[in-house]
């Protein structure tokens, strides 16, 4: 099968040929057609999840799929060959990935039914960002009527949150640098964008007494700690803990349970949700995908397959 992968720590990823994986029990075998590009496979390819995680060389990137059961392992009868699911990639070690023509998942986690009327291009930019999303507005419990900071709004995850945290009717202070940015994140349902280059003052005009709750997904942590009110809520994807500070906080991981992947499929389906896709680029080219997003592109860079 062909897969994006690299070989050993330091090298660079590639377009490469490999055998095609095997199911074991409980697994299913999906035959990909979507994936997309997250942060975390920038710190896979980094290397900088060393002692967190075993590295099986090669390693292919990628952690969201979706596409079809191609076969199934012994003891799975929830799924059957043909049925269409997306998802993420959860394994214990760093080896298989979405950036593949197949890819084996738990058939009980980090996998659910596509629906019909969802595409793989969008159900393939959903899984990782979107779980991480709702995992973090669900911990900040954000009420009508009150101001939520998004900081780090402009990404794949900011951008779920920041729909998720307007459904909900609290108001969104966004970080978006002017222009194209500002667009994107007002046009996804945030009241203001502030440039995090002068993030305290700006939030401060908006909000002269303080947030309610804010979401730490980019940027410096302490500041955005700093710009919430005392009793407020703080969730953060980055694992920052603030100290000294009245706030209650969460460290977000992602969960990608059967249950939220539907929920979040069911939301898009009913247009609650939109997939920020802004590009789409072809497995061959993935390379260009992962450059692009090292430099900040905003929205999500699918991967078809």
């Amino acid at each position: 099968m062909r897969a994006v992968a690299f070989l050993e720590f330091g090298a660079e990823p590639m377009l490469t040929e490999l055998p095609t994986p095997e199911t074991g029990p409980g697994e299913v075998l999906v035959d990909v057609r979507a994936s997309s590009i997250n942060g975390f496979d920038l710190g896979v390819l980094g290397g900088y999840l060393k002692g967190v995680y075993e590295y099986e060389f090669p390693v292919v990137l990628g952690k969201d799929f979706a596409g079809v059961v191609a076969a199934t392992g012994e003891g799975v009868t929830s799924l059957g060959v043909g049925d269409r699911v997306f998802g993420v990639v959860m394994r214990r070690t760093l080896g298989q990935g979405g950036l593949a023509e197949y890819v084996v998942i738990d058939s009980a986690y980090g996998l659910a039914p596509m629906p019909e009327e969802l595409d793989y291009a969008r159900a393939g930019a959903l899984g990782l960002a979107g779980t991480a999303a709702l995992n973090a507005v669900d911990a900040i419990d954000p009420q009508l009527g009150e101001t939520v900071l998004i900081s780090g709004a402009t990404g794949g995850v900011g951008a779920y949150a920041i729909q998720l945290t307007a459904a909900r009717g609290a108001s969104v202070i966004a970080t978006a640098e002017k222009g194209p940015q500002a667009a994107f994140v007002t046009a996804l349902g945030a009241t203001w964008a502030v440039d995090p280059a002068d993030l305290v003052a700006q939030v401060g005009a908006v909000a002269p007494n303080g947030v309610h709750a804010a979401l730490h997904l980019a940027g410096d942590g302490d500041a955005v700690a700093g710009l919430v009110n005392p009793g407020g809520r703080l969730a953060s994807t980055l694992h920052f803990q603030p100290e000294g500070l009245d706030l209650k906080s969460t460290t977000v991981m992602a969960d990608p349970s059967p249950e939220t992947l539907t929920s979040l499929a069911s939301a898009v389906v009913e247009g609650r949700l939109r997939v920020p896709v802004a590009h789409a680029y072809p497995l061959a080219d993935s390379v260009s995908a992962l450059a692009a997003f090292a430099s900040g592109a905003v929205g999500k860079l699918a991967v078809t397959i």
